[in-house]
């Protein structure tokens, strides 16, 4: 069932990705020729007026195509007479004439002015990022997801038999240990090692009790109490331990909150993806967390799994993060055809289909080495069973 939802939720990204160009190319004018959900071959598909919608074979994503935007329909740049830039007559005549459309087509995506293309590429992006924005909002609104603060930690489970049996509760929350304030860093917590600073009255081993009890400062139904408990020593781990697991403790927010929150995350999940994509090309380590439509896949299945906040959370940076790759600047990503398009208002003229043409090298070879990276990693994860979300 978790596969199921992780597959319609990741389809739901790709519409409304797609349904941002496809939308707003409806609104300027242009013409929209295709609406497809997946690659082809096509598998089923019906036509509404000038536009056919389609479901291809090839589950990978999906596209809009508007009139005269391939590069075999229409050549940007492509003169009529004698002077026109060579190789963009060789692209034009090696495409035969059915491949070559009226460049002066009113309604063709490069007879269309600068600001009008840019528009609709954009679109796109902008609605990966908007569709983020309303999860993470919906996400830290209505559900205690938020974690409450950085001093704080729920107790999850009580390990029977331990120091903490018959203690401790689950839905407790830690506050200071030893008179010391809880500090959370991920997935482990300051009070780790004041609790292992307890030792045994003699040498460590296993099952001893500390020769001094820790006090724990918790709140509980709303009261605060102070527990006293002896550690005892885990060889396996070789520290003392009290005997309970852990998460951040959690909180639903006001919808003005939640919309500070949402902001503020997907600053910072922007921030680290821009920061991470460069590390790629230096660190073995981030080339390792690089993780493919497999993994995503993986990951989202057992956030599914495991809450349906936590799956939101990870649907929300899955939108976010396709949104920030897409706007990289390397065509065919749609950052690529904005770039092209800024660059030719600026130069005051069409850029010639083969100069893109060529600089999309660059781009090409970059998402099949992205590709390639993050399919590997999804194989040897999946092999040696590490690919899982952080609890």
């Amino acid at each position: 069932m978790s596969w199921a939802l992780t597959f319609i939720g990741i389809i739901i990204l790709i519409v409304v990705h797609e349904l941002g160009h496809f939308a707003v190319a409806k609104a300027v004018g242009m013409r929209v020729e295709r609406f497809s959900l997946f690659f082809p071959p096509k598998l089923v598909g019906v036509r509404f007026g000038e536009t056919e919608y389609m479901i291809g074979a090839i589950p990978l994503g999906g596209y809009v195509k508007i009139a005269g935007m391939a590069p075999l329909e229409r050549v940007p740049g492509r003169a009529s007479g004698a002077d026109a830039d060579a190789p963009a007559r060789h692209a034009a005549s090696a495409s035969g004439p059915r491949g070559i459309v009226d460049e002066d087509d009113p309604r063709g995506y490069f007879s269309q002015p600068v600001w009008k293309r840019m528009a609709v590429i954009a679109a796109g992006p902008a609605m990966n990022v908007l569709m983020a924005f309303l999860i993470l909002w919906g996400v830290y609104a209505f559900s205690a997801y938020k974690p409450a603060t950085a001093h704080q930690a729920r107790v999850a489970a009580v390990l029977p038999g331990s120091a903490a049996a018959g203690v401790l509760r689950r839905g407790d929350e830690i506050i200071a240990v030893d008179g010391h304030p809880v500090r959370l860093h991920g997935s482990s917590a300051s009070f780790v090692s004041e609790i292992a600073s307890h030792r045994c009255a003699g040498a460590p081993v296993e099952g001893c009790p500390a020769a001094t009890p820790v006090r724990l400062t918790i709140e509980r139904g709303g009261r605060s109490l102070t527990v006293s408990l002896r550690p005892r020593y885990n060889a396996k781990e070789g520290r003392m331990l009290v005997g309970f697991d852990f998460l951040a403790a959690r909180r639903s927010e006001s919808a003005s909150e939640a919309m500070a929150s949402s902001a503020s995350e997907m600053w910072h999940v922007t921030t680290v993806t821009v920061s991470k994509i460069g590390e790629i090309f230096t660190s073995e380590k981030a080339r390792a967390q690089l993780h493919g439509i497999v993994g995503v896949s993986a990951v989202t299945s057992e956030a599914f799994s495991y809450s349906v906040s936590a799956a939101f959370f990870i649907l929300a940076l899955l939108s976010l993060s396709l949104a920030i790759i897409n706007l990289f600047p390397f065509l065919p990503l749609d950052g690529g055809h904005l770039f092209w398009a800024l660059a030719e208002k600026v130069r005051g003229k069409a850029i010639p289909y083969w100069v893109m043409e060529r600089a999309s090298m660059v781009g090409v070879l970059l998402v099949v080495l992205l590709a390639a990276i993050g399919l590997s990693n999804d194989i040897h994860s999946l092999a040696n069973g590490s690919l899982s979300i952080h609890r």
